[in-house]
Formats: structure tokens, sequence, C-alpha cells
């Protein structure tokens, strides 16, 4: 099994940032047919060969993910994709 672990730095107040991450989840869903559910502050999801979470914390987000033995193939592609979807909603 793959896995991708990524931390990203944001400043934005906790509602704001819950939404943003709500905007994340609607992208991983359309483009990778992931099911997620809030848990307080985290957002885990899973869909047919990928499990993980996103936690909203102080300042930071963690996105954790495992990879399936099909999409660990494609890992550094679905790596930059939400490195870039975090960039590009967090900054």
């Amino acid at each position: 099994m793959a896995s991708i672990d990524i931390r990203h730095p944001h400043s934005l107040p906790p509602a704001h940032a819950r939404q943003r991450v709500q905007e994340v989840a609607e992208i991983l869903t359309q483009r990778f047919g992931v099911h997620s559910e809030w848990d307080g502050d985290i957002l885990g999801f899973s869909g047919m060969g990928v499990e993980g979470h996103l936690a909203l914390l102080p300042g930071e987000l963690h996105f954790s993910a495992q990879l399936g033995f099909l999409l660990a193939a494609m890992q550094g592609s679905i790596e930059q994709e939400v490195r870039r979807v975090l960039a590009e909603r967090f900054g």
C-alpha cells in the first residue's frame, strides 16, 4: 500500500477553513469518486482503492491517505493534484 502525507499551512479563521476543506472534499469526490464525512474537525474519506482524512488543525491542514494497489501506481500524480488543490484553496 502506498501512502500520501501532506501538511499544509493556513491562516484562515476556523469557520472559513472548514468551508474550504468542504470545497476540497467536493473536488475529491468529483475527481476520485470518494465519499466523505465530518467527525469534529476531521474529514474522513474513502472510495475504491483509497482511504484517509483531512484534519483541520489550528494553522495547518493534515492530509493523509492510503492508496490501494491500483492507485499506488498513480501516487505521484494524485499527490501533486492534492497539493495543487490545497495551494489553490489555502494559499
